[in-house]
């Protein structure tokens, strides 16, 4: 199935739903990056988390960025998610790899760490950026995406994301965020419904291994509830903005003095972008026209 984002409402427009699928731009990211097995979990767990996000922003050019700094020897991890559909991230040490946890699986939180902090930056658009910062609970991502929800923009929130990673790579991943809105939040009795029904889940990637769609899902959680699934189907992709020009923007605030040095000593420059791994070079005559444009 491709790489995909629906909405859902339900119970009246009191329930928001959003699902996801990115099994294809984890498995580039995994590809770009080199990633291990754990370090692949990571950081497409935090991509779809950032894809669902994103989803509630209304203004074009809408985005929103996840950074994950704990205390696991993973390093941080960084993503910037927009609400066209694009994502990119990254992590520092991508080639980490751990044994699996308690119940077998892919041991994020251990590679994250436990303790540390989830920053959260949502960009509307205009104005300046709304920032949030709140303390990692369990280092496995949707546990601290869900967290930030309820803590800092208190709403009662599910939040499921999964990657599946074989031999051959990424096999699944995605994930579903229900929301209750605050017409219905003051009814108890429906989050404690839907936090019952998520927990109940054997996790999002069995259920596309097991052939299930996004509407699938939808159906088996809120289809009792009056659930509308918005026709649009949103197509995502991993996606950088990077290019040699910005590249050669970037070199020329380092000076003239600096970029003298690279063509004397290294007769060029080159450069890799952390989000997407591609590597740019600039020739010696390249950087010599920079020094000219700066005299100027």
């Amino acid at each position: 199935m491709a790489d995909q984002l629906i909405r859902a409402t339900a119970a009246d427009g009191g329930i928001r739903a959003v699902g996801v699928i990115t099994t294809r731009l984890t498995e580039e990211a995994r590809q770009r990056h080199a990633l291990s097995y754990v370090a692949t979990a990571a950081l497409g767990r935090t991509m779809s988390s950032g894809l669902l996000l994103a989803s509630s922003m209304k203004r074009e050019g809408s985005r929103v960025n996840i950074r994950v700094n704990g205390n696991g020897p993973l390093g941080g991890i960084l993503v910037d998610a927009r609400l066209d559909g694009t994502v990119r991230g990254y992590v520092d040490n991508p080639a980490i790899e751990l044994p699996p946890n308690s119940l077998g699986k892919l041991d994020v939180g251990g590679a994250v760490g436990q303790e540390g902090y989830l920053y959260v930056i949502r960009d509307v658009g205009y104005g300046y950026p709304y920032s949030s910062t709140v303390e990692l609970v369990s280092g496995e991502i949707g546990d601290d995406i869900t967290n930030y929800l309820v803590t800092s923009e208190q709403t009662p929130s599910a939040l499921v994301v999964g990657v599946f990673v074989g031999e051959k790579g990424v096999q699944a991943s995605g994930g579903i965020l229900i929301q209750v809105m605050p017409k219905a939040a003051s009814e108890p009795t429906l989050v404690e419904i839907l936090e019952a029904r998520v927990d109940k889940l054997s996790g999002f990637t069995p259920l596309l291994q097991a052939g299930k769609t996004l509407p699938d899902i939808f159906e088996q959680l809120l289809g009792d509830m009056g659930l509308v699934i918005l026709p649009e189907v949103q197509m995502v992709h991993f996606h950088c903005g990077c290019s040699l020009d910005r590249v050669l923007g970037a070199l020329k605030l380092l000076g003239q003095a600096e970029i003298q040095d690279m063509i004397e000593k290294d007769d060029g420059a080159e450069a890799t972008c952390h989000f997407c791994g591609e590597v740019y070079n600039a020739s010696s005559n390249q950087l010599a026209q920079l020094i000219e444009e700066l005299q100027a």
